[in-house]
């Protein structure tokens, strides 16, 4: 006998563990089928989801999906699991979660103390019951507000990651991107750099080169070269600016191993960046990135479906207080997430889930050239997750990233979400774009020669 099985249509279903019972009921996806673990027919992932709205959140807790003597995430969702905060929804079902979530009980203050008593898996669950409205409906009600040099995730407002990436990591290619994007408004969640080259010289550069730029405008925001995180550690030992830690994390042992990362190596860049103090109105330091299909990529997925390593990762980044955390949503490919429609749900449900964890969420709304997608299904999320109130958003010139090979957003794309949601800036970084005379008072962007030429002037 199978411990999890119901009848639907005359039709018997069983499934022989928790995992994949979570599996079935995952809205359909190609990573999920490339491994095998995808329901057979709509009526098998129906079922597969009415047996989790039977389930009681109380049973993540007995059975773990991954052991926890086999894998440190687990020890470390074990360990810092708070049982006080879980109290008032431990007595529910997953479909019952799924309910009071779209209640008006859900407040922001209960969603706020809730999000401690949360394992990941809880949160992959009830999300596997929502539809997309459902995800969107819960997650513009969780404020989560971080701050280094500018303070994002307050309500009414959208941040953005500048991201100027070039080939060849040419400064001056680089200043340009960044000039640009300034002039646009972009950049008040980060100014971040995937380097061509990684290794620590480089990082140094061009960390030198942002820090320079932006004391010489006194721009209230931080910037981060998106290099390992061993390389920070040894960035800041040798007195390099560095405002961000940066890491890319996935949801097991096994695939942060892949990433050369352990939970140690986290924490200590986590302590040495703190030690520099320097933030101005908060000091979250760290900044990491995430993406459904990373795990089984790295072939360390356990037989868990990809969207529940994506939640099991946010565990990690929950751990060390990040200002930002940026699911890539469409980036590894269409192996794992084929087409529009599946980029654009994995976007929300990645949303959803950081934010009812307590992490500051934001998206980079992109994909590759091989995909079936193209820009007016990223115009469809980008618009969407401005809905959801995501921390922040990316931006790269012309939506397109030269040096990674892949489409996000626009600049223009920023500012069409702020001019016409009438979102705005980080306050700090707000109150500089108006003494810079780039928004108006009522922070809509403005055509403004002069204010663009006074950047140029950085270039020379």
């Amino acid at each position: 006998m199978s411990a999890y099985s119901c009848t639907l249509g005359g039709e018997n279903f069983r499934f022989k563990t928790l995992a994949e019972v979570m599996a079935k009921a995952t809205p359909a996806r190609s990573g999920d089928a490339l491994a095998g673990l995808i329901a057979e027919s709509d009526v098998a992932r129906v079922a597969a989801q009415m047996m989790l709205a039977d389930l009681p959140l109380k049973a993540f807790l007995a059975e773990l999906l991954i052991p926890y003597e086999d894998d440190e995430v687990t020890r470390l969702i074990v360990d810092s699991h708070d049982a006080e905060a879980f109290a008032i929804v431990s007595h529910m079902t997953v479909g019952q979660f799924r309910d009071w979530l779209l209640s008006d009980a859900a407040t922001p203050a209960a969603l706020k103390a809730l999000a401690p008593g949360l394992m990941p898996e809880m949160a992959a669950a009830v999300s596997k019951l929502m539809r997309n409205r459902d995800l969107i409906a819960v997650a513009r009600k969780i404020t989560v507000v971080t701050a280094f040099r500018s303070t994002l995730g307050l309500e009414g407002r959208i941040g953005s990651r500048l991201q100027p990436n070039h080939p060849a990591d040419d400064l001056k290619g680089i200043v340009a991107s960044t000039l640009d994007g300034l002039s646009y408004a972009v950049g008040d969640a980060v100014i971040g750099i995937n380097p061509a080259t990684d290794n620590i010289p480089t990082a140094m550069t061009l960390l030198s080169m942002l820090d320079d730029l932006r004391r010489r405008y006194d721009i209230p925001t931080q910037s981060c070269v998106l290099t390992h995180v061993t390389n920070s550690i040894a960035i800041i030992e040798r007195g390099a600016p560095l405002d961000l830690v940066f890491q890319s994390v996935a949801g097991t042992e096994a695939a942060n191993e892949g990433f050369g990362v352990t939970l140690a190596m986290l924490k200590e860049a986590h302590e040495a960046a703190l030690s520099l103090n320097r933030g101005t109105v908060g000091q979250n330091v760290m900044y990491f990135e995430t993406g459904q299909g990373s795990a089984l990529s790295a072939e360390a997925h356990h037989g868990i479906d990809q969207q529940t390593l994506e939640a099991r990762a946010y565990a990690v980044c929950r751990a060390y207080d990040p200002l930002i955390v940026n699911t890539v949503v469409g980036f590894i490919g269409p192996e794992y997430l084929y087409d529009g429609k599946e980029i654009i749900r994995a976007g929300l449900e990645d949303v959803f889930c950081g934010k009812l964890l307590g992490l500051p969420m934001g998206c980079d709304v992109c994909y590759t050239n091989h995909a079936e997608a193209d820009q007016n299904d990223m115009d469809v999320l980008m618009t969407l997750l401005a809905n959801a109130r995501a921390q922040f958003l990316i931006g790269v010139p012309g939506a397109d990233d030269i040096m990674l090979n892949y489409q996000s957003l626009s600049f223009h794309d920023i500012a069409y979400l702020r001019n016409s949601l009438g979102l705005k800036a980080a306050p700090e970084f707000e109150a500089w774009l108006e003494a810079m005379g780039l928004i108006s008072d009522s922070g809509q962007l403005m055509e403004n020669t002069l204010a663009t030429a006074r950047l140029l002037e950085a270039a020379q």
